[in-house]
Formats: C-alpha cells, sequence, structure tokens
C-alpha cells in the first residue's frame, strides 16, 4: 500500500507541474485572444440569432435525409452530457477555492467569448467533415484540420487527437462521484474510515462505476445521444431547483455576494492576496474545463449532427456557456459564497459544494439531492467522453479498431477513483491545454470560410421570415 502511494504522490507531482505549464500566458492568449477575434471579426452578428438557435432545437428544422447520426436536440444534449457535469459542481468550488469569488467573473467572461468560440469550432466541425478508414462521416478538430487545411497540417491533427485520449478519459469524474460517496455516504455510515485508508473502498466504487457505464458506452453515439436527451434535461432541472432554493432563501445577500465577485476579480483578495493575474487564469481554466469552449470535444458531438447546414450547428453550440457556464455554474457559485462554507479549510472539490447543499437545505435532504445530482451528472459525462476518446483512436489506427479504447477508457474511471483529485484534475487539465492549440489554431485559419457561410446562411434565413410575414 506505501508504494503505491508513493506511485501516485510522485504522478501528483509531475501532473500538477504540467498543467501548470500548460495554462501558461500563451495558451490563455490563444483561447481568449482567439475567441475575442472571432467576436469582432464575426461582427457580433451570430449573437443576435441565439432565438433562432432555439427554434433549430424544436425539431423544426430537422432533415431526416441530411448527413449525420443524430438530430440537433440529440447534438446539443450530448455534448452537454459532457459540458454540464462535475465541472458545474465541483469545478466551480475548486475555482472559488483557488482563486477566489473573483474566479467567477472570469469564468463569465470566458463564456461570453466562449460562445462564438463554439459557433466557430462547432461550424466547422460540419463543414468539414470527413470519412474515416471505414468510409463513415466523421467531424471534429482532427477532420477540420484535415479536411480543411489540407495534408501538411496531418501532424497537428494527429497531435489532437493522441492528447484527446487522455484528455477525454473520465478520472475526474469517477474521482468526484467516489469522493461524495465517501465523504457522504460511507464515512458518516462508518463503513469506512479516513484514518484507515480509503484505497479498497474507492477501488470497489471504481469497479461499480466501470460496470455501469460500459453498458451504455458499448452502444455507440446513438445510445449516448438518446440517453443523454433524456437525462440531460432532468439534471439540469432538478439541480436548478434546489440552487434556486438555497439563492431565494437568502436573496438578500445575492448583491452583497455580486458585488464581490466583481470587486474580488480585478484585486483578488479574497483567496490569493492580490495576484489578479491568477485569479483570471483560474476563471478562464475552470471555465474551459467546465463549457469546453475551444478545447475540441464539444465539435465532434456536433460534428456527428443530422444537418447540411454548418452554420445551424454552430448556433446550437453557442447555447452550451450559456446554459453550461452563465446559468449552472453562476447558481453553484451563489449556494457555496451565500452559505458561508467557502471559507471551510480542508474542504475541496465535491465535498464542498456537499456542504452548501447541508447547509442550505433542510435536514439531509440537501446532501440526497446533490448525491443524485453527481450521479447524473458524472454518469452522462462519462458517457459521452467514451465516444470522443473512440473517434480520436479511431482518427489514428483505423475505425475498425476504435473499439478497443472503451477497455482503456473503463481503466481510467477505476484509476481515477483512486487518485487524487489533484493528480486528475492536473492532468485533465494539461491534456485539455494540449487539444485546444490545434483546435483554436485550424479555427483562426479557417475562420473566413465560416464567416462567408455566416453571411450567406443568416442572408437567406432572414429573406425567409420577410416571406413569411409578407
Amino acid at each position: 500500500m506505501d508504494l503505491v502511494n508513493s506511485v501516485l504522490d510522485t504522478l501528483e507531482t509531475i501532473f500538477t507541474v504540467f498543467a501548470d505549464y500548460a495554462w501558461g500566458m500563451p495558451l490563455l492568449i490563444l483561447l481568449v485572444g482567439g475567441g475575442v477575434y472571432f467576436v469582432f471579426f464575426s461582427k457580433f452578428k451570430p449573437y443576435k440569432y441565439i432565438g433562432h438557435s432555439i427554434g433549430i432545437l424544436t425539431g423544426k428544422y430537422d432533415d431526416p435525409n441530411a448527413p449525420g447520426d443524430i438530430n440537433h436536440f440529440q447534438a446539443l444534449s450530448s455534448a452537454l452530457a459532457a459540458t454540464v457535469g462535475m465541472g458545474n459542481i465541483s469545478g466551480v468550488a475548486i475555482a472559488i477555492t483557488m482563486g477566489g469569488p473573483g474566479a467567477i467573473f472570469w469564468m463569465w467572461v470566458s463564456a461570453v467569448v466562449g460562445m462564438m468560440t463554439k459557433f466557430y469550432t462547432c461550424t466547422l466541425a460540419v463543414m468539414f467533415r470527413g470519412k474515416d478508414s471505414s468510409g463513415k462521416l466523421q467531424g471534429g478538430p482532427m477532420y477540420v484540420i484535415r479536411e480543411g487545411l489540407g495534408e501538411k497540417w496531418k501532424p497537428l491533427a494527429a497531435f489532437f487527437a493522441l492528447c484527446g485520449l487522455i484528455g477525454c478519459a473520465p478520472m475526474f469524474q469517477s474521482n468526484q462521484l467516489n469522493q461524495i460517496v465517501r465523504d457522504m455516504v460511507l464515512v458518516p455510515l462508518d463503513i469506512v474510515s479516513l484514518d484507515g485508508g480509503t484505497f479498497f473502498s474507492d477501488a470497489m466504487v471504481g469497479l461499480v462505476l466501470v460496470g455501469l457505464v460500459s453498458l451504455v458506452i458499448f452502444g455507440g453515439i446513438k445510445r449516448i445521444g438518446s440517453v443523454a436527451s433524456s437525462l440531460v434535461p432532468l439534471m439540469v432541472v432538478i439541480y436548478s431547483v434546489a440552487v434556486l432554493y438555497i439563492i431565494i432563501t437568502n436573496i438578500s445577500m445575492v448583491p452583497y455576494y455580486f458585488g464581490l465577485i466583481f470587486s474580488d476579480a480585478f484585486t483578488g483578495n479574497a483567496v490569493v492576496g492580490g495576484a489578479v493575474g491568477e485569479v483570471i487564469r483560474t476563471g478562464i481554466r475552470r471555465a474551459a474545463f467546465s463549457n469546453e469552449a475551444g478545447i475540441g470535444t464539444e465539435a465532434m458531438a456536433h460534428g456527428a449532427a443530422r444537418t447540411k447546414e454548418p452554420v445551424r450547428e454552430g448556433l446550437v453550440a453557442m447555447l452550451e456557456p450559456v446554459i453550461d457556464t452563465l446559468l449552472v455554474c453562476t447558481m453553484t457559485a451563489l449556494a457555496i459564497l451565500m452559505t458561508g462554507v467557502w471559507t471551510e479549510t480542508g474542504a475541496d472539490g465535491v465535498t464542498l459544494t456537499a456542504m452548501a447543499f447541508s447547509a442550505g437545505l433542510p435536514g439531509q435532504f440537501g446532501v440526497a439531492i446533490l448525491i443524485i445530482c453527481v450521479i447524473i451528472f458524472s454518469m452522462t459525462t462519462m458517457f459521452t467522453y467514451s465516444y470522443y476518446g473512440t473517434k480520436c483512436l479511431g482518427y489514428l489506427i483505423g475505425a475498425e479498431k476504435q473499439h478497443i479504447y472503451n477497455y482503456f477508457y473503463i481503466f481510467t474511471i477505476w484509476f481515477g477513483a483512486v487518485a487524487s483529485i489533484d493528480a486528475v484534475i492536473n492532468l485533465i487539465d494539461g491534456m485539455f491545454a494540449m487539444m485546444a492549440i490545434p483546435t483554436m489554431v485550424s479555427a483562426l485559419l479557417l475562420s473566413p470560410k465560416v464567416r462567408e457561410a455566416a453571411k450567406d446562411y443568416f442572408k437567406r434565413y432572414d429573406s425567409s421570415k420577410i416571406k413569411k410575414t409578407a
């Protein structure tokens, strides 16, 4: 056991150094600067069509004969199953712990900019779909690079796919699901003792998760899309109602904490002693982990959408940062801040959020609700990430062998359950940073193609509206 702990401690140190270097200023400039470029390059126009995005989700524009595997709503649900997950529950808690309340402001900024990043990357995912080795149409940054930029850029596409094998692993989700089960169920019931070590119980929970996730992921994107479209709306509603209860019962405190978020964003005094740069970096880093704008994972889900209109899918993708970061993450942040648990020492991740639910909701009801939400959030994320990883492996070694990834994938579920939160989150953060490089570089180089397609689509859409009202 001492050897296992020693290995895990060494890995934690390595992954921390890796993540800190990966999320340096060059990457922040690429992600945020690239997003700001998209905002101005598009002349803010896609923002005006948010209402149309919602209309697309109703199925009004669905074409059953269009290329693709899933409809617009399933594509959004599959992407949200990955983005609306543990990043919203424990990721926000980590942001506040590491960067103070001000980190939430920079998450908001990243989300607004990220809407346009999603518009460009997901439009490209449909515009430059390519065929895999079995002849099946696929979407995602690796195909965007290959089809849109040409053969000489293929090493960049392979780099994305290679990083995606680790970046799309579900270690963070299994880690946090295991943590809440251990801290809020097994320890209170005296089934395990923190003093006596928890490796055995963590390993057992990991094996249970492996079995549950395997039932879904081996069915492919159609089964994932079907399950996600059923569970995602339910989990958002349950979680939102619980958090809104905490906010409403403390409604008089809302102005104060919004003020604290804004003031701390430019002072950083709450946690990190005035290191504003660290507050900004923490906010952007956690926002990228939460809504994945510019990372490239979401583009793989939207690339499977059944449509002939790339811009239409880009508009749908714009809704993700709104739902994920501006709505769900903000509610979580307010719950943590209002209940005062954010000043507690020694609590991190999902445990801090559980403390907020316990303090803000009557009796044990809050913890029970959060456990249900964590199970749904983490499980649906694990379902979707498996699809991303298989696509990455399929690109590298051939579609006929991509199913092999699922066996590696379920191993990482178990590894995430027994590893420390710092080791897991730093490894995934670092790989997300690496995935963002080819995603953003290709999107920036191909941005004129998106603007041209958007101009044509908006012109046709506006013209059709005029005809209908004439």
